[in-house]
Order: C-alpha cells, then sequence, then structure tokens
C-alpha cells in the first residue's frame, strides 16, 4: 500500500510540474504592464450608460471596403459570458491615416476620426461596423484595428489589435511575438453579401 500510494504522489508531482500545467497557470497571472496603455482614456469619452452592442464607426459616404467586426467578450474563465464591458476601438482610413479628427474630441488626434465605443449586454456579444483599414504608409506593420477595454470599477486597458491572416504584415515574426492580452487578435476575413466579416472574441485579463 505505500508503493502504491508513493507512485499516486509522484504521478501527482509529476502532473503538477508538466508544462501546459504551468503554462495554465502562468495565463492565470495578471501582467505587470497590463494598465500601461498610451490612450487608453480615450474610452471614458463616452457615457457607458448610454452605450449599446453595436456601433458605426464610420460617418455617411466613408470611402472603403465595408467590415463587421463581431464577437463575444469571455470574463477570465474563457466560458462565462461578460456582461457591462466596454469595448473602445479606432483605426486608420484607407490611406493608412488617423484622418480627420472631430474638432470637439477629448482626444488629441493621433486617434482620428473612426472610432466607436461599444457595451455588452448578457450574451457579451458587440459589433462594429467600420471599413477595412489600410497599413501605415511605407511601415512594415500590418493593417490593424486597435481595441481598449473597460470593465465596471476597474481601470482600462489594451488588448491585441484587430489583424488579418495572410495579409501584408502578418508574418511568422509577427505571429510569433503576439501577446495574445484579451486573446487572439488574428482574424480571417468571410465575404459575405458584398462586405468583409470577421470575429474577434475577447477574453479579459486578470487584474493586478
Amino acid at each position: 500500500m505505500k508503493t502504491y500510494g508513493a507512485a499516486i504522489a509522484l504521478s501527482l508531482l509529476a502532473a503538477c510540474n508538466a508544462p501546459e500545467t504551468r503554462q495554465s497557470a502562468e495565463a492565470q497571472t495578471a501582467r505587470p504592464n497590463l494598465y500601461a496603455c498610451d490612450g487608453c482614456d480615450a474610452i471614458l469619452e463616452r457615457n457607458a450608460a448610454k452605450l449599446t452592442a453595436q456601433s458605426v464607426m464610420t460617418p455617411p459616404g466613408e470611402p472603403g471596403d465595408r467590415l463587421m467586426i463581431e464577437g463575444t467578450i469571455f470574463e477570465i474563465d474563457g466560458v462565462s459570458r461578460a456582461e457591462g464591458v466596454v469595448l473602445y476601438a479606432w483605426q486608420t482610413n484607407t490611406a493608412g491615416l488617423y484622418a480627420n479628427a472631430a474638432d470637439d474630441q477629448i482626444t488629441d488626434h493621433a486617434h482620428g476620426r473612426l472610432r466607436g465605443w461599444v457595451k455588452t449586454g448578457a450574451d457579451g456579444r458587440y459589433r462594429f461596423d467600420t471599413i477595412k483599414p489600410a497599413p501605415y504608409p511605407g511601415d512594415t506593420l500590418p493593417a490593424h484595428i486597435h481595441l481598449v477595454v473597460l470593465e465596471s470599477g476597474r481601470r482600462p486597458y489594451y488588448i491585441d489589435d484587430v489583424v488579418f491572416d495572410g495579409e501584408f504584415g502578418v508574418t511568422p515574426e509577427y505571429v510569433g511575438a503576439a501577446e495574445n492580452r484579451g486573446g487572439n487578435g488574428i482574424v480571417s476575413l468571410q465575404r459575405k453579401s458584398g462586405a468583409w466579416y470577421a470575429r474577434r472574441d475577447v477574453t479579459l485579463e486578470r487584474h493586478p
């Protein structure tokens, strides 16, 4: 019986030290730089009480291919749907520029005009109606959409940008360097009824 018990103990010890177990534990550790975020305060420019789960980021007549970004925001367990979470997005136009900012916006013009805010309901879902952005002119970064999360009673933080799988700049090096903040930001595009569709689910980060 002692030998059998010792074998079980050794098996349990090995399981606790397995790479996948350690990685799971690490994934549940708060990032020390979670709140290090230049421009995240822009998420506070809209009254969260008035937000809905859908936002149109582009004014009428904005040039570009129509793009729908939608998904579900989950709690840190990756299963429970997160209600009342605000998600802020901003992006470049078809020239790769953050251009034509509104004169009355609080944030400086670095974020440009193409911005949107949503807040999840009980189902955790959200949707942005926008256009497909272009990469920065003369740069190697892929076209992307910035995302910032705000949970009730917490400080805002950024998550991995939305980028488009297989397109310019989404290299093996880029993929390998991804932090996977809030989950994987690399999305696949699908064409439906003349518009692009992509799904970007979000898993909330653990707070320090």
